[in-house]
């Protein structure tokens, strides 16, 4: 759906506070309540949704609400990805989020409710949460009280173009990490552009560390490492040998380094104009591909990442996250009414049918129509383990390194050891 793309990664430095105008924060956060003289309430919602078919439908979405609430005008502030993350950083350390606001929940959220700057939900939604799916709802309950509402749930999987698998004699998708590893020869072999990837972004790099650690240590052994601030383990230095075999063998498309995810020469345009076999990327990958390029219809497919030989972890362990809105401390209570409109049956099935969510709702499950929307519901649905992202599952200074450390390992300039040992020093510092 876009832009991590309704997706996901870790909070950017506020270093990077590209463009940070007086404009997009005027008003936001703070004690009011958003009243006017003539009884009306604004409240301002910030999200990610700028790609189509999302931006559009969103945008309508709040028409709606505010034509079934006459008294209520909403802000909208809509933002990619990358610059989402580094406003929100500059907004949390001054004290004052947006009425409403996209979250991942995980580290972030924690940091941001440590702060004490996001409402408690837990009591007011109750009547109406308690009937959305289980799995959806668990990036934002944080020590057994809910922060937020997930819109949406996923997970990440290999997107692949069946047309040029098949020219490379691929008859099946890959189920092994070697064997993976030789469909990118195939690949290569053709004179096809294995794998799309925006290494300007680095969280697109991120998934293929992350996954590898899952299947070579295990989801316990993240977890360990991240209690115990020490991500020094065998299983995940292993995890950065898998990935730079992988990048020896020289598979993303030319000039990735400074390709970033969404723009018409990025990744996700590669992939949809079929310039290369696959990308990694989330569940909202083919509305974003279809937004950025040409889309690839029904030459597209989907396949979870591959088991490691040996490894600890499971081929139907999977690795994702959503999409979720979180409130101000103090927020309106229009926007309490706005986060339940748009939990609703209603709401759900619209995200469902027009932008590719997956549903968040049981009753929603019935308007999926697209066989790869169906393929990863399938995958979730069968899952044996979940992981969230770790740009948002650790504290963000954390998740952050995770992001530059892999990227680095990409680019060449740091050694499998070495991202272990720069995530572990920035976790025992954090």
């Amino acid at each position: 759906m876009g832009d991590r793309a309704l997706s996901r990664r870790g909070f950017l430095a506020a270093s990077a506070a590209a463009g940070l105008g007086m404009t997009a924060l005027s008003g936001c956060g703070g004690d009011s309540d958003g009243g006017s003289s003539d009884g009306t309430t604004t409240i301002e919602w910030w999200n990610i949704s700028t790609t189509e078919p999302a931006h559009t439908v969103w945008a309508g979405l709040a028409k709606k609400f505010e034509a079934q609430n006459p008294k209520v005008k909403i802000k909208i502030t809509q933002l990619e990805n990358d610059a989402y993350k580094t406003k929100m950083t500059s907004l949390t350390a001054s004290g004052k989020l947006p009425d409403i606001f996209h979250t991942w929940g995980g580290g972030v959220l924690q940091q941001q409710v440590d702060a004490g700057l996001v409402e408690d939900l837990t009591d007011k939604t109750k009547p109406w949460a308690d009937g959305l799916l289980s799995v959806a709802k668990q990036a934002y309950i944080l020590d057994d009280r809910t922060y937020g509402i997930p819109f949406d749930i996923g997970m990440i999987g290999f997107w692949y173009n069946k047309a040029l698998f098949k020219q490379a004699g691929i008859a099946e998708p890959p189920t092994t990490w070697s064997g993976f590893l030789d469909a990118v020869k195939k690949l290569k072999a053709k004179k096809i552009t294995p794998i799309a990837l925006a290494g300007k972004e680095k969280w697109p790099e991120m998934y293929y560390w992350a996954y590898l650690a899952m299947r070579t240590a295990g989801l316990d052994t993240l977890k360990k490492a991240n209690d115990n601030k020490d991500f020094t383990d065998p299983g995940l230095v292993q995890a950065g040998q898998h990935l730079k075999e992988l990048v020896e063998l020289q598979p993303f498309q030319k000039g990735f380094l400074g390709a970033a995810y969404s723009t018409p020469t990025g990744q996700a345009a590669t992939m949809g104009n079929g310039k290369a076999a696959m990308e990694l990327m989330g569940q909202w990958a083919p509305s974003v591909e279809a937004d950025s390029g040409k889309g690839l219809g029904a030459n597209l497919g989907f396949f979870p990442f591959p088991a490691v030989e040996g490894g600890k972890g499971a081929i139907t362990e999977v690795f994702g996250g959503g999409g979720g809105h979180a409130l101000r401390k103090g927020a309106p209570q229009a926007a309490f009414d706005f986060l339940k409109f748009f939990a609703s049956e209603a709401t759900d099935l619209e995200l469902v049918k027009k932008t590719g969510t997956l549903p968040i709702l049981p009753a929603a499950e019935k308007a999926l129509s697209d066989p790869n929307t169906k393929a990863v519901q399938a995958q979730l649905n069968a899952a044996t383990g979940f992981q969230l992202y770790l740009d948002q599952a650790y504290a963000p200074a954390v998740g952050q390194e995770v992001n530059d450390s892999v990227s680095a390992l990409i680019a060449g300039s740091k050694s499998p050891e070495q991202v272990t040992q720069s995530i572990t020093k920035t976790a025992k510092e954090a």
